[in-house]
């Protein structure tokens, strides 16, 4: 692809952003008009007071006329038309600006609710978090100061035009030496801009990742002495995004720099031109005073007309990375299928690898598991067993080969109506910063009676600590649950669980944080839930599962072995040489 191709796509890519955002702002039509009818008051008002200055220069000081009686009057009339038409302006476009972030922003959100785990596996919480606060605000701020800069100062620019034409055709001609230089400054500067405002987004993204790493990772950053690493990494990105900033102000004062010094030479000119009687231009004081305020007037106005591509492009570069977010493809639900499930779990010649690696985390996986059954997969460490339950879960789909529920392929279920079919409790809780209630009847499940509610906590054994809470369930367990212990979160985790009552449990290393005593009560709650319901269990310590009826021997994404404990143990096999390293270690 040739450079001018490629130039040209990236140009088309730009305007169909630009485009878009238009589109956000036309949606309130109506507060459109009234901002741009608004600015352009402002601006006629403001050219108004220009226009006078002829009358009063070579009117007003000289007696018997009349305009000392209505030019105060017409002055007072376009100081309430400029203040009337400012505030409705601004104000409006103001509105429309946090009305687009609070759209984006909504719509971000919602989109990062439906995207599928593929995607969060690809990109750090710290971007997605930036692209929800920064990019957003970024995009509200550049088009709505963007708006105003080119919807106000072009009127402006305009009107002030129309006044140097009425007044002096001849000196307004002094003023096309700018045009041209307007349009190659803004030309040449723009493509700058637009490469700077990209690279300062994903430089805000790195700051937010790296503040994010280290907040929620205090713990360890000071225990592995870790804070001057930290504090190099975030002073380098801080660094580099200092530095950009500057460099974007830098080609921001040098294009205001270049009109401006046009603008000066084109006012000497209209000097040069009203001095010189040779050029006979018969103009009066008044005339030469008004064309000279309305040049003087339009400097400021064409230097932020200059520099209102910077906004734009910081728009157009903070919106793109938004809207990729909001395209991106939210997670395949085509199926149509729902029902109560009987908890029948099939695995068929199933292959999977994640995105970017070269080794298959699961390959040729054939499982039957049959309802109301425990299944349980052992293995070391990267052996697939995750992989395999997040197959069920559809959080992933199997590159080949197949996995179905009662039957049904999990593609042609309808992916709301699958997952109420499952409940899971993760090594990893996810507690959210609300009180302990609210976590374990989450979502959904606050639809759940009190008697429902009470008979999972007791079952998981929350009520032992929750009574010594100072407001009980009411308490707020803090970001991540972190005012809780690691064995209290999971036991919250596994209370959801059973609220949810669903046909298919799994477990994923759920009782690896609880000490001995509590994981024996969990153990007893568990046999008891686990009966007529299918129970997928992750495990390490195999004493945990012994009771299961078919365990599960992974070896590098693989099924090695499967049956019972007493016949993988009579099979002296790689689940024997497994439980007896286990039982050496105290496991």
């Amino acid at each position: 692809m040739t450079d001018s191709t490629s130039q040209s796509l990236q140009n088309g890519k730009q305007r169909n952003v630009w485009w878009r955002l238009l589109g956000l702002i036309g949606s309130h039509w109506p507060l459109c008009i009234v901002a741009v009818v608004g600015m352009a008051l402002d601006s006629l008002a403001q050219s108004g007071f220009i226009y006078l200055l002829r009358p009063l220069i070579d009117q007003g000081f000289s007696t018997g006329n009349s305009i000392g009686q209505w030019l105060p009057l017409a002055m007072f009339g376009l100081i309430v038309l400029r203040v009337t038409g400012n505030f409705a302006g601004i104000y409006t476009m103001e509105w429309l600006g946090r009305k687009i972030v609070a759209s984006l922003r909504q719509q971000l959100f919602n989109q990062y609710l439906v995207l599928p785990k593929r995607f969060f596996d690809q990109h750090s919480a710290g971007d997605l978090v930036s692209k929800l606060t920064y990019n957003t605000d970024q995009v509200a701020h550049a088009t709505t100061n963007g708006m105003i800069t080119a919807i106000r100062d072009s009127f402006t620019v305009t009107a002030l035009l129309v006044v140097m034409l009425l007044q002096s055709p001849t000196l307004t001609a002094a003023l096309a030496v700018l045009l041209p230089v307007v349009a190659l400054i803004v030309g040449v500067i723009s493509r700058r801009f637009r490469k700077i405002s990209r690279k300062i987004q994903q430089s805000m993204g790195g700051l937010t990742h790296i503040t994010d790493e280290a907040v929620r990772g205090h713990a360890i950053v000071k225990l592995f002495a870790g804070q001057r690493y930290e504090q190099q990494r975030f002073e380098q990105t801080n660094e580099h995004n200092r530095r950009l900033h500057q460099r974007l102000i830098a080609t921001q004062l040098a294009s205001s720099s270049l009109v401006q010094i046009f603008a000066g030479v084109a006012l000497l000119l209209v000097l040069f031109l009203a001095t010189q009687q040779r050029f006979e231009l018969d103009i009066t004081a008044g005339t030469f005073m008004s064309v000279l305020g309305a040049m003087v007037a339009m400097i400021a106005p064409l230097k932020r007309l200059t520099n209102v591509h910077a906004l734009i492009q910081k728009a157009i570069a903070a919106a793109d990375s938004v809207f990729k977010a909001i395209d991106e493809a939210g997670e395949q639900d085509n199926g149509s299928h729902l029902s109560c499930s009987d908890g029948h779990i099939n695995f068929s010649k199933v292959t999977f690898c994640y995105p970017g690696r070269k080794q298959q985390a699961l390959s040729g996986i054939s499982l039957d598991i049959t309802p109301g059954t425990v299944t349980a997969l052992v293995g070391r460490s990267g052996s697939g067993k995750t992989t395999l339950a997040a197959l069920v879960t559809r959080f992933y789909s199997p590159d080949t080969g197949s996995v179905s529920l009662d039957g049904v392929s999990l593609e042609d279920w309808q992916l709301e109506g699958l997952r109420d079919q499952m409940a899971y409790v993760g090594q990893d809780v996810v507690l959210f910063n609300d009180t302990l209630r609210n976590n374990i009847a989450y979502g959904a499940l606050q639809d759940k009676s009190e008697q429902a509610i009470q008979a999972a906590i007791r079952c998981a054994h929350v009520d032992e600590f929750a009574e010594q809470l100072p407001q009980g369930l009411e308490t707020i367990v803090g970001d991540r649950g972190h005012l809780l212990s690691g064995g209290q979160r999971q036991r919250v985790a596994l209370a959801r669980a059973l609220l949810k009552d669903a046909p298919v449990l799994i477990l994923d290393e759920a009782t690896s944080s609880l000490d001995n005593i509590s994981q024996q009560f969990i153990q007893d709650a568990l046999q008891q839930v686990m009966q007529n319901r299918t129970v997928l269990i992750i495990a390490h310590r195999l004493s945990t599962i012994e009771h299961a009826d078919n365990i599960v021997m992974m070896v590098d994404g693989r099924i090695v072995e499967q049956g019972r404990h007493a016949e993988l143990l009579a099979a002296d096999g790689a689940y024997t040489a497994l439980h007896r390293i286990q039982l050496a270690a105290g496991g």
